[in-house]
């Protein structure tokens, strides 16, 4: 799914309406509708509902709110921040609509046109409700914050109802790539609404997916992306921003063919492990497996060998020459590899030790791959770190190449602090992703994809519980048996850059059916292997055009 700019998504609406003739009313009536079904869906107790409406389209969303409210039977009351007279267009004749709704239940809209009407026992009355309906500011919202909206938004933060926005919070920024509080820029708190949910429609803006919107509210609920009608050829973006949901993935979750075998999907290797680290290695082979590779190897260093065959019979093991430290040795280069890596994707890492001679192990490896013999590659965990201060070393052109560190083996890649990482998430990865030729995972909350072309792929899944050891090691597997069974033949950077955004998304997706079983506290990695299935089973089975991004 796209992301898209404020601007971009005027233009989308306009062409929708223009190119493809599905007329702005309709789309309003679709998006008023869509806020209607989910409060309805996600708030079938609150009886009592208080809209909020600016003199904008995002006031004339509210107004088919609070029509389609009413119709369901909740008792609906209307604050209108403006003259009726100002309105305009569609939300003009939203108004009348909505008013007529509201006259067959004997009531009507409250008009406030100055902030200290904000007092009266009626508009409290408002404000006072089950659950409150932000319409006053959209995504076209540029400062300042007139003083009768920034009343009625500091009234509207203050009440102890949870608050629905309808496309964004009032007054926070759409084109935000970072939460507001880490930009030190824009609105002040007092100026921007807060939020317990959010509906948005079409394609989701940047704040929708970084800024954290919906984030410590009295209860965190989804960022809802419901379509109202546009065509996906009217959704353009230059942004090269993609936010990764089920239907991206169709094609690769499609049922196997029944004629089928082993051979069908791919064999990774795993080089990795050492002594007091076999289970790295031994998860992310058996990672590998799970997520439907035909077959995976470990190879690792020969004292660990039958710790990590013992773990599960399915792997297939490999014995290298080790180092008196029991890691992988310089001599294992001699042993016959090449002939193990051919045409094999190879994941290389996870356990693997800093020992000075295994990270010359790891560089030889990475540098000398012959793109003929090993058809892809993912560098994870400590061989990341065999490029600390050799960053220039670590490089794809040729070939397809995937990384995943975490922000900090990223900080030992580029030389900056872990603060200016997350700081910057999306620029360090697309940079450093252009800048080597290769596909850059940069873990954490929303997991970026970076392809060298400059598109980025936003995972919306996973959890806190996830930040345990070990969960790292079984995306290092996943990645690398996607890419196996969806793009062993490859000829196009597009293809290992799904089938890697398919691996995080399920991972994530795996963390959060953990969670939601076991709790974020008791979450451990081999959980995620435990409900990898599921994962796949509900992204699969996915047939709704909405989507549900969570803080």
């Amino acid at each position: 799914m796209k992301i898209v700019s404020a601007a971009e998504m005027r233009e989308v609406d306009r062409a929708t309406s223009e190119r493809f003739g599905v007329p702005s009313i309709t789309l309003m009536e679709n998006a008023g509708g869509a806020v209607a079904r989910f409060i309805l869906a996600d708030y079938p107790q609150k009886e009592r509902v208080g809209i909020l409406c600016g003199k904008g389209n995002n006031g004339g969303d509210g107004f088919v709110v609070a029509r389609k409210l009413v119709e369901a039977g909740r008792a609906v009351r209307v604050l209108l921040l403006a003259d009726p007279a100002e309105l305009r267009g569609d939300a003009a004749v939203m108004f009348q609509r909505m008013q007529t709704s509201l006259h067959a239940m004997n009531v009507a809209p409250l008009i406030v046109r100055e902030a200290g009407d904000l007092d009266s026992p009626e508009a409290a009355e408002i404000f006072a409700a089950d659950v409150i309906v932000d319409a006053i500011l959209g995504t076209g919202f540029r400062p300042p914050v007139s003083p009768l909206y920034a009343a009625a938004i500091g009234k509207m933060n203050r009440a102890s109802a949870p608050i629905v926005a309808v496309d964004i919070p009032s007054g926070a920024d759409a084109d935000a790539t970072r939460p507001a509080s880490a930009t030190g820029s824009g609105n002040s708190e007092a100026e921007r609404a807060r939020a317990n949910a959010v509906v948005t429609f079409t394609a989701p803006r940047p704040a929708h997916v970084f800024a954290a919107l919906a984030a410590g509210s009295i209860v965190v609920s989804p960022i809802v992306v419901a379509p109202i009608g546009s065509p996906a050829e009217a959704i353009v973006s230059q942004l090269g921003l993609h936010l990764s949901t089920p239907l991206d993935f169709a094609r690769l979750l499609a049922p196997r063919a029944l004629e089928a075998n082993k051979g069908s999907y791919g064999h990774v290797v795993v080089i990795g492990g050492s002594l007091g680290k076999a289970g790295a290695a031994a998860m992310a082979g058996f990672s590998a497996l799970r997520a439907g590779a035909g077959l995976a190897t470990v190879a690792t260093a020969k004292s660990v060998l039958a710790t990590v065959a013992n773990f599960h019979p399915e792997l297939m093991t490999e014995s290298l020459a080790e180092t008196k430290g029991g890691t992988i040795s310089l001599r294992a280069l001699r042993s016959g590899l090449d002939e193990l890596l051919d045409g094999k994707t190879l994941a290389i890492g996870p356990g693997i030790s800093r020992h000075p001679e295994t990270a010359e192990f790891v560089r030889a490896i990475v540098e000398r791959s012959d793109p003929a013999k090993i058809i892809n590659m993912v560098v994870d965990a400590d061989a990341l770190n065999a490029f600390d201060g050799a960053a220039e070393k670590l490089n794809g052109r040729g070939r397809f190449l995937v990384i995943t560190p975490h922000p900090g083996e990223m900080s030992r890649l580029t030389g900056l602090t872990i603060r200016e990482i997350q700081a910057n998430r999306l620029e360090v990865a697309r940079n450093f992703a252009r800048e080597h030729e290769l596909i850059v995972v940069l873990k954490g909350h929303r997991t970026l994809i970076a392809a060298p072309y400059g598109t980025v792929w936003v995972n919306p899944t996973g959890n806190p519980g996830m930040a345990t050891g070990g969960t790292g090691d079984v995306l290092t597997g996943m990645v690398a048996s996607l890419i196996a069974q969806h793009a062993q033949d490859a000829q196009h950077p597009q293809d290992v850059l799904e089938a890697t955004a398919l691996a995080v998304y399920l991972h994530g997706l795996a963390g959060d059916l953990a969670c939601e079983s076991i709790g974020e506290n008791s979450l451990v990695a081999t959980d995620l292997v435990r409900f990898l299935p599921e994962a796949f089973a509900q992204a699969r089975n996915r047939n709704s055009e909405e989507i549900r991004i969570h803080a």
